[in-house]
């Protein structure tokens, strides 16, 4: 691809605050004089030289390290100079300052969010589903979304894709012979076993995809909302989930009025869990508010937990009240979002072996949770099997849907006794190109903007 923009930049690549440690990272073209203007010397490359950085008067503004990387042997594939100095604020401003006014002449500029990964990938030293891998990997809110991203990052992900999309332009090849020599009466297709060639690259395709997905839960996670009647135990069930008390939980109905959120983790998923104020008429008008919300984060849930007292079970205005909730909770939401009748206050309940079915469970207590938990992993989808998961995002899964529904196509076109074979090698292409957008071997500029404008500042 190779593609390096002409313009150096500079950022500083490590998180603003106070720290022990502070780098500022500069990339373009051509550094060698800029080096020599900031570091006072020429460096060795790749190696760490320990020298004091000067303003432009000549006064110390820090001591630091200083790495020059030559291209292409580099993060970006361009020439990069690093400097590490203390991680005080106003010292790297300092710094930063000084790189802009030694690199006027030369363009330096500010980078955009993401830029020096964006070049990473312009310059082919990682492709887009790797460089994607980065972000993921710095915004891992548990050890086994790190450890996803990390094998993405290693090229896993990319690798398999890369296995389906040959198997797929080998059989291009194959077709296309077949059509552009239809007079040598030689049947490429049947002597390749392009059929059978075809189921393997069908099946090995839905099990990258359910691999992707399980890497997808672990980077968006799972939205689950309690929603019920008030005094049900929703605030308690949050609090029992977390391990600690976010939620005010009293004995008088509508305590909850506004909407509190907890991430929690189970087998390494995240699970997004959000108490809501409880669902009754009500003339109160702060109420109403909270309410309206807890509507809101129910229609946008990927899980409802509908929670019901279990000491109330038996009492008329109940049962109605749950009822009218559960019709509400029918036209609101989509077919595909799963509703989880709990019910709480197992402790206090008594016999509980002929009720409805469920998940019981003892929020006070700490009963049942485990079996909720698992639930909730059930529905999400996941399998708990995270070594050899890579982390993964929707548009990867969308791309995969469609690479599906082209060889499903294809597999349908081949099947026929007279094969439509341009038909064929359509589908064929549509599958591959499908491939290639995971990878960005042909993605669009404005695709390449929103992924890389999603990055911090120096990354």
């Amino acid at each position: 691809m190779l593609r390096t923009a002409l313009d150096p930049i500079v950022a500083i690549a490590t998180a603003s605050g106070r720290g022990a440690v502070g780098i500022i990272r500069l990339s373009g073209p051509s550094l060698g004089d800029l080096v020599t203007v900031l570091c006072g010397r020429l460096l060795h490359p790749r190696e760490a030289t320990y020298l004091k950085l000067c303003a432009a008067d000549g006064s110390v503004i820090d001591q630091g390290l200083a790495l020059h990387f030559p291209a292409p042997h580099s993060y970006t594939g361009e020439e990069v100079l690093e400097l590490q100095v203390h991680g005080g604020p106003v010292v790297l401003q300092l710094l930063l300052a000084r790189c802009l006014e030694a690199g006027a002449a030369q363009g330096l500029r500010l980078a955009r969010p993401g830029e020096f990964t964006e070049r990473a990938f312009l310059n082919d030293k990682i492709d887009l589903a790797q460089a994607e891998a980065i972000a993921d990997l710095i915004d891992a809110s548990t050890e086994a979304a790190a450890r996803s991203a990390s094998r993405s990052l290693a090229g896993e992900f990319s690798h398999e894709v890369h296995v389906l999309r040959d198997g797929l332009i080998h059989l291009r090849m194959l077709v296309e012979a077949t059509l552009d020599f239809p007079e040598e009466e030689i049947d490429f297709l049947r002597k390749a076993d392009a059929h059978g060639q075809l189921s393997n690259l069908q099946q090995s395709l839905a099990h990258l995809f359910r691999r992707a997905r399980q890497g997808a839960l672990l980077r968006e996670g799972i939205k689950v909302v309690i929603a019920g009647q008030p005094n049900a135990g929703k605030s308690s069930l949050l609090n029992a989930l977390a391990g600690a008390e976010l939620a005010i939980v009293t004995p008088v109905a509508g305590t909850t009025r506004d909407v509190v959120a907890q991430t929690i983790q189970i087998e390494g998923v995240p699970l997004h869990v959000v108490d809501t104020a409880g669902l009754r008429d009500s003339s109160d008008e702060v109420e109403q508010i909270g309410i309206a919300r807890a509507w809101g984060q129910i229609e946008s849930a990927d899980a409802v937990l509908f929670l019901h007292d279990l000491t109330r079970r038996d009492a008329i205005e109940y049962i109605a009240a749950d009822a009218h909730i559960a019709s509400a909770l029918l036209q609101k939401l989509s077919q595909s979002v799963p509703v989880i009748d709990v019910w709480n206050k197992l402790d206090s309940a008594g016999n509980v072996a002929d009720l409805s079915p469920g998940v019981y469970l003892s929020a006070k207590t700490g009963a049942g949770l485990q079996a909720l938990r698992q639930r909730l992993l059930e529905v999400g989808g996941w399998q708990s099997h995270p070594e050899g998961v890579f982390i993964a995002r929707e548009r990867h899964l969308h791309a995969l849907r469609r690479a599906q529904t082209h060889v499903d196509e294809a597999v349908a076109q081949l099947d026929v006794t007279v094969p439509a074979l341009d038909l064929l090698a359509e589908e064929l292409r549509l599958a591959q190109n499908a491939l290639n957008d995971i990878t960005g071997a042909f993605s669009a500029d404005d695709l390449l903007g929103v992924i890389f404008s999603k990055f911090c500042i120096g990354k």
